[in-house]
C-alpha cells in the first residue's frame, strides 16, 4: 500500500515521532505542505491520504483511483468533502478528543492572563516602569480574580465540559448555551439570555451555517460592559471587526483570539495595534507536544484499524 502525509509539517517538526504511522505495512511520502494545485498529482496512486487542513475536494478524489482511505488529522472534516468520498468508496476518518488538555490550559492561560493584564504588566516592567514607582507594587492595571465571575460556554461538547470542570475549580459559576434554533433544554441558556449575564464568554462550538457570525455586533453589546471573550473555536463564529470596534470603545474589557477568518491571516482587523487587552495567539490552543503525538499515534491506530476491517471514527 502506498500512503501520502499532505501537510506532514503543521505537526510542528521534529519533536514529534512518526514511528507509528512508519510501522504501518504503507510505503510513506511525508510532504511538508502540499499547494493546491499540487493535490491530484500527490495523491493519484496513493491507498492512504492523511491530510491535516488540505483541501480534498470532488475532483481530487475522483481522480485518485486507488484511494481508499482519507485520515483527517484534526476533528473537523470541512477539508473533504464527505458525499464525494462516499460516492467513490473513499473511507474518511477523523481524530477526536486528543487536545482537550491542551485546548483547556490555553483557554485558562488566555483568560488569566487578560483578567490579570499580565501583557500590559510585562511591558510595563520591559519599559522600566515598575523601577522608577515609588513603591514596592506597580499597580497600573486593573487585576480581576475568576472566583465569582460567570463563565458561559457556547458548544458543550468534549471541550466545553472540560472548560467547565476546570471553570468549577476556579469557583466559577457556569452557563451553558443552548443551541441556536434548538427549544430550551434543562439546564441550557438561550444565548440571547446567557449574554448579559456572562463575565466572560468562551466558544466550543463547530463552524457551521448556523454558528458563522454567530458573535456579531448585536451579541457583542449585549454581553456586560467589561466582560471577556474567548475564542478557540473558529474564527469565522466571530464578527473581527465588531470585535476590534468593542475593545477599542471599552465595552468588552478583553478578548482572547487563538483562531481568526482566514490562517494564516492577511490584514485581519485584529491585528491592528491599536486594540488594547487583547491577546492573539496563531492557532496553537490545540497544539502541545503531548497532544500532537496523541494525534499521529490516533491516526496510526485509525489507519491499523482499518486494514483490519475494523474501521474506527468513520465520519461518512
Amino acid at each position: 500500500m502506498r500512503g501520502v502525509f499532505l501537510d506532514a509539517g503543521s505537526l510542528g517538526g521534529s519533536n514529534i515521532d512518526m514511528a507509528p504511522l512508519e510501522r504501518e505495512p504503507i510505503a510513506w511520502v511525508f510532504y511538508d505542505a502540499t499547494p493546491q494545485d499540487a493535490v491530484v498529482e500527490r495523491i493519484a496512486e496513493a491507498d492512504v491520504v492523511i491530510t491535516n487542513k488540505v483541501m480534498l475536494d470532488r475532483a481530487a478524489l475522483a481522480a485518485a483511483g486507488r484511494l481508499k482511505l482519507v485520515c483527517v488529522a484534526a476533528t473537523g472534516t470541512n477539508n473533504v468533502d464527505l458525499d464525494a468520498a462516499r460516492r467513490h468508496g473513499v473511507t474518511v476518518c477523523n481524530v477526536r478528543a486528543y487536545a482537550t488538555s491542551s485546548v483547556v490550559e490555553h483557554v485558562f492561560t488566555l483568560l488569566l492572563s487578560l483578567m490579570r493584564h499580565l501583557p500590559d504588566y510585562q511591558r510595563a516592567v520591559q519599559g522600566g516602569r515598575w523601577q522608577e514607582s515609588a513603591h514596592f507594587s506597580f499597580i497600573d492595571y486593573p487585576i480581576h480574580e475568576l472566583s465569582g465571575k460567570t463563565l458561559g460556554i457556547v458548544g458543550y461538547g468534549e471541550l466545553g465540559q472540560a472548560v467547565s470542570k476546570v471553570a468549577a475549580a476556579f469557583g466559577m459559576r457556569v452557563l451553558i448555551a443552548e443551541r441556536p434554533g434548538v427549544a430550551p433544554r434543562a439546564g441550557r441558556v438561550p444565548l440571547p439570555e446567557l449574554l448579559p449575564q456572562a463575565d466572560v464568554l468562551t466558544l466550543h462550538c463547530p463552524l457551521t451555517p448556523e454558528t458563522r457570525g454567530l458573535i456579531g455586533e448585536q451579541e457583542l453589546r449585549a454581553m456586560k460592559r467589561g466582560a471577556v471573550l474567548i475564542n478557540t473555536a473558529r474564527g469565522g463564529i466571530v464578527d473581527e471587526p465588531a470585535l476590534a470596534e468593542s475593545l477599542r470603545g471599552g465595552h468588552l474589557g478583553g478578548a482572547g483570539v487563538d483562531v481568526l477568518t482566514q490562517e494564516p491571516p492577511v490584514a485581519n482587523p485584529l491585528l491592528a495595534a491599536d486594540i488594547p487587552n487583547l491577546i492573539v495567539t496563531p492557532h496553537i490552543a490545540w497544539a502541545s507536544r503531548e497532544s500532537r503525538q496523541r494525534l499521529v499515534d490516533e491516526v496510526a491506530e485509525n489507519i491499523r484499524a482499518f486494514i483490519q476491517g475494523k474501521a474506527r471514527n468513520v465520519v461518512n
